[in-house]
């Protein structure tokens, strides 16, 4: 069977991982290099919290207007302005979930080191999948995540006005739903970025903050899973 028209799984389609040209190959592991950077960043705006108490409703806000900010700055501006506002969305985005975090340290520390290398190798095992498949194999499914996570959001506006349930299984049901709703977005958007790069967008500090908001996105659910799972554990062994 030819894999250029539909071949199983196999070497022929490990192989399709040459369609992807140098040039965007490059452009891709400074999309990483750069995404490292801004997590470091968000790591230490996350300890200025925890260390000052500096996170809130204002680094909220001021994430979300620098996140426009650059949203809609064009690819011709200086570079050093571009990656001066991903490192300072990335320390306000870190310093706004800094409650969270430290909430979870406060709980457990290994649960927050989980959750990050959980969320790591997660991230780049869907990352690796979307880069290993067929071009354009996995693009038709934005349509099908944007259409779940707007029922997700309805339901969840609608729930209390129809007298819904609060229940710890519906809570873990839609923790899991949400946690697969953004792995379908980190292998959807990875390959945006891979046909976007094919067709000469190189913009890597845009395609950097795409991918910062899917790996935050990812570690806040994991976190709040893993503690979950902690906290049930500790019930059971407290219960006679």
């Amino acid at each position: 069977m030819d894999p250029q028209n539909g071949g199983i799984w196999g070497y022929d389609c490990l192989r399709n991982f040459r369609e992807i040209s140098p040039a965007v190959q490059n452009h891709l592991k400074r999309v990483y290099l750069t995404l490292c950077c801004a997590l470091l960043v968000a790591a230490f705006g996350a300890y200025l919290h925890v260390r000052y108490n500096i996170g809130g409703v204002l680094t909220s806000l001021g994430f979300t207007g620098v996140m426009f900010w650059l949203r809609f700055t064009p690819s011709y501006e200086r570079l050093s302005k571009r990656l001066s506002l991903l490192f300072l969305s990335a320390l306000l985005k870190g310093a706004s979930d800094g409650p969270v975090i430290n909430k979870v340290i406060n709980f457990d520390t290994r649960v927050l080191i989980t959750a990050f290398v959980g969320t790591a190798v997660v991230f780049a095992c869907f990352s690796a999948a979307a880069m290993l498949a067929r071009r354009r194999e996995y693009l038709y499914l934005g349509a099908s995540i944007s259409s779940c996570m707007s029922v997700l959001w309805w339901v969840k506006f609608a729930s209390p006005i129809l007298g819904g349930s609060g229940s710890a299984f519906l809570v873990m049901f839609d923790l899991y739903l949400v946690l697969m709703i953004f792995l379908g977005y980190i292998v959807v958007d990875t390959q945006i970025i891979i046909e976007k790069a094919h067709d000469g967008d190189m913009d890597y500090v845009q395609h950097c903050f795409t991918f910062f908001t899917n790996f935050v996105a990812l570690f806040g659910r994991i976190s709040i899973l893993y503690m979950f799972k902690k906290m049930k554990k500790k019930l059971k062994l407290k219960s006679p």
